[in-house]
């Protein structure tokens, strides 16, 4: 289920453009393959920045493949939609053979496929799937996480959610190696943002994205050519904070608690759980 072959998946991907396929065969020998995975539309926004980026005669990398979350049923109709990632690709007119939609990373078909792509690197931001170790040792330049906290702080699903329930001053986004213990890898750079007492969660996790994508456009020429592998800063575990999903139980409100925590919980408004 890997490719958009099956007819379901076929009818969201198979209108894209071919042109830009053309296009990323014949930079291919000169640009390094990189491969984007994410799902929810803060993903999507990193995605437009590699893709803006990538399409500069003299960048480095190309995208050579989205893998996102598969179509899923929204809406009062429970009509299946394409991911805000996938629909993004394919607005850009990015070739539909090339969004994979696994319902697991660690499915054999995906990992031939994404083998067959080549990338030199791995991007996720958001993605919402494991990525078990036959993924990881495919990248030879590794798997690189944007993460909406400043790592060891945080670590898991909801990290800007639990940073407003706790009402941090400060929070930030890392751009860190993934290796199997949950974002634990090694931190190539991070950058701190002070946190208004007003600001609700779907927009400080926009914010914290956009930040991460130029953060991350400023780090990949060292990620491609290995010299950030030298420089990134192992977590230190003692000080790590698990930031676990958030259940609708949490964001009620009950007038008996202290009016600091009511004030937390009222940012605490849904968004999609980064569960990397």
């Amino acid at each position: 289920m890997a490719r958009c072959s099956p007819p379901l998946l076929r009818r969201f991907f198979c209108c894209a453009a071919k042109s830009a396929s053309a296009t990323s065969a014949a930079a291919g020998t000169k640009k390094k393959n990189i491969v984007f995975l994410g799902s929810p539309q803060v993903a999507a926004s990193v995605l437009d920045t590699l893709l803006a980026a990538s399409s500069s005669p003299d960048s480095a990398f190309q995208v050579a493949a989205v893998v996102t979350q598969p179509p899923a049923a929204k809406n009062r109709g429970r009509k299946l939609l394409p991911s805000a990632v996938a629909q993004l690709a394919l607005e850009r007119g990015f070739p539909g053979d090339l969004i994979f939609t696994p319902e697991r990373a660690g499915e054999e078909s995906f990992l031939s496929d994404l083998k067959g792509v080549k990338p030199e690197l791995c991007i996720t931001a958001a993605y919402g799937n494991i990525l078990p170790q036959r993924f990881l040792d495919i990248p030879p330049c590794g798997t690189v996480n944007i993460h909406p906290s400043l790592l060891p702080l945080y670590r898991g699903a909801a990290p800007v959610q639990r940073a407003l329930q706790d009402g941090v001053a400060e929070t930030g986004v890392s751009l860190a190696y993934t290796i199997r213990a949950l974002d634990a890898g090694p931190v190539i750079a991070c950058e701190r943002f002070s946190v208004d007492e007003c600001i609700k969660a779907p927009e400080l996790l926009a914010i914290l994205f956009n930040i991460g994508s130029k953060l991350l456009l400023d780090e990949l020429p060292s990620v491609l050519d290995g010299s950030a592998k030298q420089k990134a800063k192992p977590q230190d575990d003692s000080k790590a904070t698990l930031a676990p999903k958030m259940n609708s139980d949490e964001s009620w409100l009950t007038f008996d608690e202290e009016a600091k925590v009511l004030h937390n919980k009222d940012g605490l408004e849904p968004v999609q759980n980064c569960n990397l």
